[in-house]
């Protein structure tokens, strides 16, 4: 064990012992962390904004700006006509411009059905909702339109038969009472998680670069030559990067919690907790890896072999619910999708009846790899010189 602990100790001094160990490998993550936070910490926070310009001077116009205002999950802002409302939605001042049309409650009571005119910059989750809760209101009106004249009348008892309607949906006597109370994880969340994995995966190539170092420089034969075994050398390095890993996670965590004051939506320790478990699968990989180059120019094709093909299909960038479906299965064999679902499931206030699955699966992936790590990293040999 001493000799273990000796390995692992000197893996962490040269990995950030000097200051540009120290920059490069726990500054400039949390640094770059950070900024990630405080650019989308406070995305969807508050409510988006509707621009709207209601040309209509009949009832309808008016209920449809009422009823959107009453959900209270936007914030409306009128402007004077089309062109100031195309102007300010280029300038994105509001997610969306919501124009209703000159005549559009004489239009329904015609019995002909007036296109409200959405203008919008770029799609967004926000945008699209927006535009389904005005084609729903807008149908709920016509029906009503229809009803009245239906009903029959002179056309002035119909406008205000119409009026009189729409005043008393208004009064919502009937109604429900709302039990999701939105336990889902931010959307944000997701985006610093995934970006964070990346970050510490980053380790892999750094800690693939020193072992085959150590090989070329027979300094692994050197230590292979006293009596400590082959997976006794595995296991320092594997312990010594995953300590730089989680002092580099501890660092995130504390500058984002208590510094940008960000709501992780869970526990510290178990989100910290779920990346060291992460942490301990990409020490496996290092492992697993370095005993397989043999020349140390090849480390750096890491990152276009593993790092980035994983965190793609594991779901840092995007979910992975919106992938096609066989690359939603090859997504299972990523440890990036594991440590994402955990922290999703911990956000919306899972116990450990549900994580126990993520962790065990993180937890068998980090003991295969450094099990095959330890058998295939053979440190009697020395690597091929640069």
């Amino acid at each position: 064990m001493d000799k273990i602990v000796i390995i692992a100790w000197n893996m962490v001094r040269r990995s950030i012992g000097t200051v540009k160990g120290m920059v490069i490998f726990i500054l400039l993550p949390a640094v770059v962390v950070a900024g990630i936070i405080s650019l989308t910490g406070g995305m969807g926070e508050g409510p988006a904004t509707v621009l709207y310009a209601n040309a209509d001077t009949g009832a309808a116009g008016r209920h449809l700006i009422a009823e959107l205002e009453q959900a209270g999950e936007y914030k409306f802002e009128p402007r004077t006509g089309e062109a100031a409302l195309k102007e300010a939605t280029i300038k994105q001042e509001g997610i969306v411009g919501v124009l209703i049309p000159a005549g559009y409650t004489a239009a329904l009571m015609a019995g002909e059905q007036p296109q409200i005119r959405i203008y919008e910059l770029r799609a967004s989750e926000s945008s699209v909702m927006m535009k389904m809760k005005i084609t729903a209101t807008a149908a709920n009106i016509a029906e009503a339109a229809h009803t009245v004249t239906a009903a029959g009348g002179g056309t002035g008892d119909q406008l205000t038969q119409l009026a009189a309607v729409l005043k008393q949906a208004e009064q919502h006597n009937v109604g429900s009472t709302r039990t999701d109370y939105d336990l889902y994880p931010r959307q944000t969340l997701g985006v610093i998680t995934g970006l964070t994995l990346m970050f510490l995966m980053a380790l892999v190539t750094s800690s693939v670069s020193r072992i085959t170092d150590d090989r070329r420089g027979r300094t692994m034969m050197r230590m292979f030559s006293a009596p400590v075994r082959s997976y006794e050398i595995a296991l320092g390095n594997f312990l010594g990067s995953a300590l730089v890993g989680m002092i580099q996670i501890t660092v995130v965590l504390v500058l984002g919690k208590w510094v940008l004051r960000y709501d992780y939506q869970l526990p510290l320790l178990l989100y910290f907790l779920v990346l060291a478990a992460f942490m301990l699968v990409s020490m496996g990989i290092a492992s697993t890896v370095a005993g397989l180059i043999r020349n140390p120019r090849n480390a750096g094709m890491l990152n276009s072999l593993i790092l980035t093909p994983t965190c793609m299909l594991g779901g840092c960038f995007w979910p992975v619910s919106i992938m096609p479906e066989y690359m939603q299965k090859l997504a299972n064999f990523t440890p990036q999708k594991w440590a994402i679902q955990a922290v999703d499931i911990a956000a919306t206030g899972g116990g450990w009846n549900e994580l126990w699955l993520p962790f065990a699966v993180l937890g068998l992936m980090a003991a295969v790899l450094l099990a095959i790590g330890s058998a295939i990293l053979r440190p009697n040999e020395a690597g091929i010189s640069a």
